[in-house]
């Protein structure tokens, strides 16, 4: 491993650089169609091969299962402008209630998961959800919704963010990207969510502006460069990475002791910020043995 000192610039305060937009917000079905295919081309090759390719399977399963849902419950005019007024994201993660969208949407990824092939733990688990009562489900979304999913059933879990993941990328869909503000360091504008990553995006008006990745409604929300993401704190900030694997490093901070993964999607525009996290396992063992904590939130981080 190898750090280097945060000196780069942010592309967004250089002169002559236009100011990139503060949200991109997500397409729903092409955000699951490219990570499925992100998640299969990693597969190849690499020791967690059987997890991998079954993620694959489970996020074109995301994009196949759109197809017909029903369109989930708007969000009131008055809550959007309580949001506005008060800076908050415009979609409560707190009081989330299933409608109808929601629930066909995770009944549809159950049926299409089960014809997946996966890994043995995976199969029981996907049992265990499936089996599971209105209220067993209930208490999944809400830790999920909270990101405090507990060690020893995050196998089951995984189906329910990934049902949540796509409801929740519908909703921010349909948000007006113009209407969002910044809620707060390492906090999405659409949902609150945390990131799970950030990432280098390769855009020809704004090269290598950083933007973090929401973890559950896939919005990206510009966030300037040398600036921890945890704590905002712009001291001690370092890059550490693996030999041979520059294309993805650890962000770390000394003040919070905390870190986030950064993906330059300009050395290698295929890079996503889920797949890729989970394939770099590697660099999250390592930064942790170096006294951090992770900040990124990804539900299929088994293990972690």
């Amino acid at each position: 491993m190898s750090s280097v000192d945060s000196t780069a610039p942010d592309p967004s305060v250089v002169s002559n650089i236009p100011t990139p937009p503060f949200v991109r917000l997500p397409d729903p079905k092409q955000l699951f169609l490219v990570r499925a295919a992100r998640f299969g081309s990693l597969a190849e090759g690499h020791e967690l091969a059987p997890y991998l390719r079954f993620l694959s399977g489970l996020c074109r399963a995301q994009a196949d299962i759109q197809e017909g849902l029903p369109e989930p419950d708007a969000v009131a005019p008055e809550t959007l402008e309580r949001a506005r007024q008060h800076t908050m994201p415009p979609l409560d993660r707190g009081h989330f209630t299933a409608d109808a969208a929601f629930t066909a949407t995770l009944d549809r990824l159950l049926v299409a998961a089960a014809g997946l092939d996966m890994p043995s733990q995976a199969r029981i688990a996907l049992e265990k959800v499936t089996k599971a009562d209105a209220d067993g489900r209930a208490r999944m979304v809400e830790n999920v919704l909270a990101e405090a999913i507990p060690v020893e059933t995050i196998a089951e879990h995984i189906f329910l963010a990934a049902a949540l993941q796509v409801h929740f990328t519908r909703l921010a869909a349909r948000l007006d990207a113009r209407s969002l503000q910044s809620v707060g360091d390492g906090a999405c504008p659409s949902c609150g969510g945390a990131p799970t990553a950030t990432v280098l995006v390769n855009s020809p008006h704004t090269p290598g502006a950083r933007y973090c990745s929401c973890s559950l409604c896939g919005t990206l929300w510009n966030y300037v460069r040398s600036k921890c993401t945890l704590c905002g704190s712009t001291r001690k900030i370092l890059f550490q990475e693996i030999e041979g694997a520059g294309n993805i490093k650890a962000e770390t901070c000394d003040d919070c002791h905390g870190y986030m993964k950064v993906l330059n999607q300009q050395k290698d525009d295929r890079l996503d910020p889920v797949a890729d996290d989970v394939a770099t396992l590697g660099l999250d063992l390592l930064v942790r043995e170096l006294g951090f904590r992770r900040g990124g939130i990804n539900p299929f981080l088994i293990g972690y």
